[in-house]
């Protein structure tokens, strides 16, 4: 694995077993080692003391949970990449998520310059969705570990009772460094940490399964205690394999679980692998890393990556209402022109215009009542001015655009969700009423389509995101 901002390179072998180093570290910076010390007392993952308390993050504000209900494309790398990197692909890529490796003795990345609680926030803040990863005791089964610490342990109990307890012990102490590395890097309870535990050839071999379910278990169990949502990565034929067993068997020895990352390469963006597992659980609670290490560029910057696809919880977005249940979704924005003796505008159309206007401070006190008189044209006229607009008693197409996606610029693409999308949905539907656009604050693969249209249309590259440029263009009212 390779990015070009850094000076890292990975071997990449086979992809079933997902034979490959990928790593990640808690940056070594003094504030994140200052909140890791205080966590734990110290931060080596074979060395765990107690729980961590929850840091308060009041001071330099609470960052979200991560990545929360989340349908779309991400992408994971040894090396977590620079914010340069980060700041292109926001802008030219498909993906919204990014994995990273925040803790665990088994990752092959162990200095990870750019992994800051800085560097976390402003992702977050950007809209990306960030996925942490640790990488610790790996199965005996896997015959490339341990590579910096011991295995899991497969040692069986002699209480009938506890089956491997080492192992699930050791599940809980992974679990509590783990979040101690996350909290340190400002990443909240609530946010889903990931386990990674790499692929083996015989998912039957009842050792290595059994105390990889009991270590899981022992993982599941200590993330919930301290209020983190416990995922599992791996194979869709060991780890997987095994986790459904168990979930399909009812095992009340095992715990599973909440979400999970299957690896499968096949280059299908979806979340199944019945190949190897029923699709019937974990539904709307998987991630699914479909394409091996390579490299992809995308605004200038080359990084070696694993495409994955996510599809978590309920993304739908909450309803939103104006100045008193006024429809502002038209089936067509039209130019709002003077009231002639022959015709008067549509009143549902000056209506959506009133209480938009109202909206941005310039109509505050007229009525919504549809009258397309001298309070509503002068407050239309000083939107146009704010706007740089042609100042005239017709509210144009032109200026719809610009009062419909009025607002920040956003970075939107396939997985996005809420107010910006509708922003988008309802401009670009002004100026291409024809595409249809379903305005529901959802950014799916139509939307995608209709923003590779409208971009095409005003002179930019076929993408589909709406990026700084395209809300330029939006915002000035082309089309």
């Amino acid at each position: 694995m390779s990015v070009r901002l850094v000076s890292t390179s990975v071997r990449r072998p086979a992809p079933h077993a997902r034979l490959r180093q990928r790593s990640g570290r808690i940056a070594t910076g003094v504030l994140a080692a200052a909140l890791a010390l205080t966590l734990l007392g110290q931060l080596r993952s074979d060395t765990p003391t107690r729980d961590p308390r929850p840091i308060d993050l009041t001071a330099a504000g609470t960052n979200p949970a991560t990545p929360g209900s989340f349908t779309g494309y991400g992408f994971d790398q040894c090396l977590t990449p620079s914010q340069a990197a980060m700041t292109a692909w926001l802008e030219h890529s498909p993906f919204l998520a990014v994995g990273v490796y925040i803790s665990g003795n088994s990752r092959a990345c162990r200095n990870q310059p750019n992994l800051t609680p800085a560097w976390v926030s402003t992702q977050l803040a950007k809209g990306w969705r960030i996925l942490p990863i640790t990488l610790g005791p790996q199965s005996t089964c896997v015959g490339r570990f341990p590579r910096y610490g011991p295995s899991i342990d497969p040692t069986i109990s002699n209480s009938s009772t506890s089956g491997y307890a080492a192992a699930r012990k050791q599940g809980g102490l992974e679990a509590i460094n783990a979040v101690a590395a996350a909290q340190a890097l400002g990443i909240t309870p609530g946010s889903t940490l990931w386990y990674d535990i790499e692929g083996w050839s015989d998912y039957r071999n009842a050792t290595c399964r059994e105390s990889a379910l009991a270590f899981l278990s022992g993982w599941t169990i200590r993330m919930g205690k301290n209020g983190y949502v416990s995922g599992v990565y791996s194979s869709a034929g060991s780890g997987m394999r095994i986790l459904d067993d168990a979930r399909a068997a009812g095992r009340t020895d095992v715990t599973l679980p909440s979400r999970i990352w299957l690896a499968r390469y096949d280059n299908v963006a979806n979340t199944s692998a019945s190949q190897y597992f029923s699709d019937a659980g974990w539904q709307r609670a998987r991630v699914k890393q479909y394409t091996g290490g390579h490299n992809e560029t995308w605004g200038g910057v080359t990084i070696n990556i694993d495409r994955n696809f996510l599809d978590l919880g309920n993304s739908t977005p909450a309803a939103e209402s104006h100045c008193g249940g006024v429809r502002i979704d038209l089936y067509r924005y039209r130019a709002v022109t003077l009231p002639t003796a022959a015709s008067v505008p549509n009143p549902d159309l000056v209506k959506a215009l009133q209480c938009l206007l109202r909206e941005k401070g310039v109509y505050v006190s007229g009525p919504i009542n549809g009258n397309y008189g001298p309070r509503t044209r002068a407050a239309a006229q000083a939107w146009q001015k704010r706007t740089a607009s042609r100042v005239s008693t017709t509210f144009a197409l032109r200026d719809w655009m610009t009062l419909l996606s009025d607002g920040p610029r956003n970075v939107i693409k396939i997985g996005s969700r809420g107010v910006d999308v509708r922003r988008a949905q309802r401009a670009i539907h002004a100026a291409m009423p024809t595409l249809g656009i379903k305005i529901d604050g959802i950014f799916g693969t139509d939307m995608a389509a209709d923003v590779r249209s409208y971009r095409s249309k005003v002179g930019l590259t076929s993408a589909g995101i709406v990026n700084t440029s395209t809300w330029a263009k939006l915002q000035t009212g082309r089309y």
